[in-house]
């Protein structure tokens, strides 16, 4: 077991006050029993009220409504946690689904229906051509194997570029480009598995940095291995996650799991600029 310090703080600056609508961050690490919150700070700027919600994903929610204009909108926190290894997941998948490709059970058939449809069916023929050198129709391969390659492939093919534009490209556009951000990666690995009939979701969090690695602010996929149950899949670092991996949010659509969100009104020239700073520290 470790223990990790973690410090966000965003700041968006305006040339004059504006009104800000309610907002909504994910930065609380998700809880469980590889991940226990032992203290925590948030603070924000200006005043506002915040309420703590579970939404249909189970995130922690904070839901800001601003009391008051302000020229700058600042959000703090600052949370220890302690993070627990998990066994690894190849030795945790049931005999039958080892083997690719298998068949969920019914009950989980039924349940993982919304994370194996593809967000992205106009790139279905783009992603088949690219996964033929990985799998071909007819082939018996270890299920893990094939979703470490795809991990690989992912991190080797491409070149990482980071970018602050809001969204992420679609997965046909990463492959033409030849590169992406983390988020871009995480739904290229979250798209290429469902084509394969995976279940698979976005993950937004944290990750403990190390030499050669890009994150801090972070996105991976997590498939769901019977047995097993939801792995990630860090194909920016060409790592399993783990307990350097620190997620806040899950969703099906990396829409649904932004640290902040919301809106402000004031006149079209008043946005100056956005600041982030985070440090992921062990203690």
């Amino acid at each position: 077991m470790k223990r990790i310090r973690i410090t966000h703080l965003t700041e968006y600056h305006y040339h004059e006050p504006v009104t800000f609508g309610p907002h909504r961050a994910l930065m609380r690490p998700r809880e469980g029993h590889e991940v226990q919150i032992v203290s925590g700070r948030f603070k924000i700027e200006p005043a506002a009220e915040v309420r703590w919600l579970r939404d249909i994903y189970d995130n922690a929610v904070a839901v800001i409504t601003f009391t008051e204009p302000g020229q700058k909108l600042r959000v703090f926190s600052e949370v220890d946690v302690d993070l627990r290894e998990e066994p690894s997941a190849a030795c945790l998948i049931e005999p039958g689904a080892r083997s690719f490709p298998f068949q969920y059970g019914p009950q989980e058939q039924v349940d993982l229906v919304p994370y194996r449809l593809p967000s992205y069916p106009h790139d279905g023929p783009a992603l088949h051509q690219w996964l033929l050198d990985l799998y071909r129709p007819g082939q018996l391969i270890d299920t893990y194997e094939l979703l470490n390659n795809l991990n690989t492939r992912i991190y080797t093919s491409l070149k990482y570029t980071a970018h602050d534009n809001p969204g992420v490209q679609l997965p046909c556009t990463t492959l033409a480009k030849g590169g992406g951000s983390c988020r871009d990666y995480a739904v290229l690995m979250m798209e290429a598995a469902r084509r394969w009939g995976f279940g698979s979701r976005f993950v937004s969090g944290y990750i403990q940095m190390a030499d050669g690695q890009h994150g801090a602010t972070h996105a991976w996929a997590e498939i769901y291995l019977p047995g097993a149950g939801w792995r990630g899949f860090d194909p920016t670092n060409n790592k399993l996650a783990g307990n350097e991996h620190i997620p806040t949010a899950v969703a099906r659509e990396q829409e649904q799991a932004m640290p902040l969100s919301g809106s402000w009104a004031g006149p079209a020239n008043a946005f100056d600029r956005m600041e982030v700073a985070l440090q992921v520290t062990s203690l």
